[in-house]
């Protein structure tokens, strides 16, 4: 692509929602062209789950078959990263790392979200395999095993009195949460979940040359001791941004998404958010859902600009008659 080419809609981000709106913008006959860098949020995890007839499949294996679906609509890929935008008379005109240059009437962002892990020592090489956020996700996999739960929110204390519902055998650590209320306690121990006093260390994997995706096995805590477990569940924080955001100008909320209005405008003309861009909790059937929505939408919208421009055409034929 020497010159820049021009689209009704530029998606940014390949993932479920991301190939999600293309589907339906280009199966609406739009001209539809998806930048993706191949590198998905739930790339660390093996599988993916609870999206129907899809179960357990890898996530890699899923976006792959996204696109065998869009093949007949001819929406375009464009392997890169954006990394510029600016607003033109047409849209926005989007500039990846290598130097390309596109525009489209509408921008969407399916960016998705880094997940702030906790500043504990084997987090990230468990992250996706043995240290888990969601259990809707993971639990039916780890069930009646010894489950933990690391304190790591305000929300994580519900996380556990949840996860309870998988396994008999859960240990909630407290961790940056301490001290506990004697009636989160009550609560906790209500439901059969273990707490053990003090902070975590770090992670117990298990033996081996690979760093990046060794085993979990369990947590060690301050005092030296450790836990057992075959998996353990935390919330992470969301981070959205981007520079590539930041260049477009969106405003982000507290919990560090794109915010957006009802129908998955920015605050931003043109440019809108879908899936974990937008909503951090936001999981594979839901993000897909809401894809379909936004591009709905985002059509609607052509429509109207389509039908001004013909208007506009036949004002000026009149006038010159």
């Amino acid at each position: 692509m020497e010159r820049q080419q021009a689209y009704d809609v530029v998606i940014v981000g390949g993932g479920v929602s991301g190939l999600s709106a293309a589907l339906v913008l280009g199966r609406a006959r739009r001209d539809v062209l998806v930048i993706d860098a191949g590198t998905p949020r739930n790339a660390p995890a093996d599988a993916a789950y609870g999206f129907l007839t899809r179960d357990g499949t890898a996530p890699r294996t899923l976006v792959a078959l996204g696109r065998q679906d869009l093949e007949p609509y001819g929406v375009e890929f464009l392997h890169g990263s954006a990394e510029g935008a600016r607003e033109v008379e047409e849209g926005w005109s989007v500039t990846t790392a290598d130097g390309r240059s596109v525009q489209g009437r509408h921008l969407v962002l399916a960016t998705g979200l880094r997940d702030v892990l906790p500043d504990v020592p084997g987090a990230r090489e468990a992250w996706g395999r043995g240290l888990l956020q969601c259990p809707y996700c993971h639990g039916w996999e780890v069930r009646d095993r010894p489950l933990g739960v690391l304190g790591s929110s305000p929300t994580s204390l519900h996380q556990a009195l949840l996860v309870r519902q998988w396994s008999d055998d859960v240990t909630f650590f407290p961790h940056a949460l301490e001290p506990l209320s004697k009636d989160d306690e009550r609560r906790l121990r209500s439901r059969g979940v273990r707490i053990a006093e003090g902070r975590v260390q770090g992670l117990v994997l298990e033996a081996g040359d690979d760093d990046t995706s060794r085993a979990l096995r369990g947590v060690r805590l301050d005092d030296g001791s450790q836990h057992p477990c075959a998996a353990v569940f935390c919330e992470p924080g969301a981070d959205a941004a981007l520079p590539f955001i930041d260049a477009l100008g969106c405003e982000l909320r507290d919990d560090g998404c794109v915010s957006t209005d009802d129908i998955g405008r920015t605050s931003v003309d043109r440019v809108w958010a879908v899936g974990n861009a937008a909503d951090p909790a936001a999981q594979l059937v839901p993000a897909a859902g809401d894809a379909y929505r936004v591009a709905v939408a985002v059509n609607a919208m052509l429509v109207e600009a389509d039908c001004a421009v013909c208007l506009d055409a036949e004002e000026a034929v009149s006038e010159g008659v």
